[in-house]
C-alpha cells in the first residue's frame, strides 16, 4: 500500500507537462497575421510617412513586411517601403510573424487609422 502511493507520488510528468513551455515557444512563434488596409491620407505613403511604419515595426520583435500589387517588401526598409508608391486609396498588406504579430499589427492599424497623424 505504502509503496503504491509513493510510485503514484513520483510519477513522471506527461510529455506534455514537461514541454509546455517549449510548446508554447513554438506556437508564440508561429504567430502570423496579414491584413490590407487602405491608405487614406492626401498624400498616400511619403518619406515621413515610411520613417513611421518603420519606427512603428521597429518597436516589436515581429518580423513585418508590407506587400502593393505583389511586390513584398521589408518593413524596416524605407526605401522599400517608399519604393512600394501607394498614393491616397492603394491598398496596402501588411504581414506580421512572430512572438509579438498581434500587438504590431494593432499598432499598425492604429497607425494607418489615424491617417499617420496627418490631417
Amino acid at each position: 500500500m505504502l509503496r503504491n502511493a509513493i510510485a503514484r507520488r513520483r510519477k513522471a510528468p506527461s510529455f506534455t507537462e514537461r514541454h509546455s513551455g517549449i510548446w508554447r515557444c513554438l506556437f508564440d512563434m508561429l504567430m502570423f497575421i496579414i491584413r490590407t488596409f487602405e491608405i487614406t491620407n492626401r498624400l498616400g505613403i511619403h518619406a515621413r510617412v515610411a520613417a513611421k511604419l518603420v519606427e512603428t515595426a521597429n518597436h516589436f520583435k515581429a518580423e513585418v513586411s508590407l506587400e502593393k500589387d505583389g511586390v513584398e517588401v521589408n518593413g524596416r526598409s524605407i526605401l522599400s517601403i517608399l519604393a512600394l508608391y501607394c498614393p491616397q486609396g492603394s491598398r496596402l498588406t501588411i504581414c506580421t510573424e512572430g512572438v509579438d504579430a498581434q500587438e504590431a499589427m494593432a499598432a499598425f492599424a492604429l497607425l494607418i487609422a489615424d491617417k499617420f497623424g496627418e490631417t
